[in-house]
């Protein structure tokens, strides 16, 4: 370890943390016949729907069987298995690629596919989209890490990341010896993002010889589940405008807005086009992604991002580090293309899909308030509501007794309080302090993901631990 880069050392990554590691030694175990206080482990510690019986949209999978073996297109026996539109759309997508979709493509991705994704953009928020401006990529995070490489020359060079946060940014920031400029959400005012807060971070920063060059901002957020609105999307863009601060975008839960009429999605190019030309100028990259929203095609690493503002050089620089890596995943960039472009209504798949869709959607918000609901009838914890995302971060208040027992076992109260609800119930969350939070108070992140029959059973063993946690440190 001595010769490891110093950098590498930094990284920590919570959500697939000591904890994690410890629930699939649990999980083998269990296989082994080893008993535990319950039969099953309830992984709630990753916002990947799929792993917790979320089935994929039919025509998706149906239009990337047949990219994956293109032969079957040609086959007259197809058309008694697959929708009539599920061929054409394969064979329309087909005309663009060779070989089964086995080569390389374009380091930016597929230009039909930009294509589209402009398209989507461009219908989504009612301004113009260049497909030059938008690169595929293997999920978000990997655009993300693109900017923050681009933008961080050394540890004077700071980039603003929200409290509590996805550990991505924070695990990202020191690898690439960037400073991470921590800035709080306000808890008590939903998870409200302060710009004022911002400015005195920044100005902190500075005294000490840095120089803030980066803005992240998830929205929908992750883990909180706070909508931006509107007003405080323009006053953060006016912010980084004046501080010459490039925004990155987290934007991959922008699907999964369950109070649209309250809390509408915003996209931030949307909100910045509509701001007149004085902050056009300003630089922002957004990121989306095929694992979240209702697609939620974790395992198919498809993503894109859109960069505006940049300079021709800079926008050169940066097609030549993703040209270092050649191409994006094609599974991902085809899942990117089946995301951007549904069936469209009349065709044949389009009934089936909007079900689907419907339901998964209906499915996600019923269980966010089932266990906000949960949570915040338990002694000592409060949830903030979840407007969107797929996570609960609620704040606990811990016994004096178990935060003394914590510290004498060496351990955050928060990891005690996770490691207790891993042995005694199975359930498998995250300890707010691997997302960062307010110095003195606790939380954890749970995801909503388990399938309706099993968010009741995770309620009620959440109850029951919880009490029985409570009582032990009374």
């Amino acid at each position: 370890m001595n010769n490891v880069n110093e950098a590498v050392k930094k990284v920590e990554y919570a959500v697939r943390g000591p904890l994690v590691v410890k629930a699939y030694e649990m999980s083998k175990q269990m296989e082994e016949g080893k008993k535990f206080p319950f039969t099953e482990l309830v992984f709630s510690n990753i916002g990947d729907p799929q792993n917790r019986g979320q089935k994929p949209l039919t025509y998706n999978r149906q239009v990337l069987s047949l990219l994956m073996n293109p032969q079957l297109v040609s086959n007259s026996a197809i058309s008694n298995i697959y929708p009539s539109d599920v061929i054409d759309r394969a064979q329309l997508m087909l005309r663009y690629t060779t070989n089964g979709n086995g080569q390389y493509t374009q380091s930016a991705g597929m230009p039909f596919i930009r294509e589209n994704v402009a398209d989507f953009i461009q219908a989504r928020d009612g301004y113009d989209c260049d497909p030059n401006d938008i690169y595929l990529t293997d999920g978000a995070s990997i655009g993300i890490k693109a900017i923050l490489e681009l933008l961080i020359r050394g540890p004077n060079d700071g980039i603003l990341v929200p409290v509590p946060t996805y550990p991505l940014y924070t695990a990202v920031i020191p690898e690439f010896g960037g400073t991470s400029v921590l800035y709080q959400l306000d808890e008590e005012n939903g998870w409200s993002l302060d710009v004022g807060a911002l400015r005195k971070n920044v100005q902190e920063f500075k005294k000490n010889g840095g120089e803030v060059r980066g803005l992240v901002v998830i929205n929908p957020n992750n883990p909180t589940g706070t909508v931006l609105t509107k007003e405080n999307i323009e006053e953060i863009i006016k912010f980084c405008h004046e501080e010459e601060i490039v925004i990155l975008a987290d934007e991959v839960y922008q699907e999964n807005c369950y109070f649209p009429e309250q809390f509408p999605f915003h996209s931030f190019k949307k909100v910045l086009r509509s701001m007149g030309e004085k902050y056009q100028n300003t630089q922002l990259a957004s990121f989306h992604s095929t694992s979240k929203g209702i697609m939620a095609e974790c395992g198919m690493r498809g993503g894109y991002m859109e960069v505006l503002g940049f300079d021709q050089d800079i926008v050169q620089t940066l097609y030549k580090l993703r040209s270092i890596f050649l191409c994006p995943n094609v599974v991902g960039q085809l899942c990117v293309d089946l995301m951007v472009k549904s069936p469209p209504m009349g065709s044949q798949s389009y009934s089936m899909y909007r079900k689907e869709y419907h339901d998964v959607y209906e499915s996600l918000k019923r269980r966010s308030i089932r266990l906000v609901k949960t949570l915040n009838k338990l002694e000592g914890v409060s949830c903030q509501p979840v407007n969107g995302a797929m996570y609960c971060f609620p704040q606990i208040t811990l016994p004096p007794k178990a935060i003394a027992k914590a510290q004498e076992l060496g351990m955050q109260p928060d990891a005690l309080y996770a490691l207790r609800a891993l042995e005694q119930a199975g359930l498998v969350v995250v300890p707010g302090s691997g997302f960062g939070q307010k110095p003195g108070t606790w939380h954890f992140r749970t995801t909503f993901l388990p399938q309706e029959d099993e968010i009741e059973g995770m309620c009620t063993s959440l109850k029951k631990f919880h009490d029985g946690f409570m009582a032990e440190f009374a």
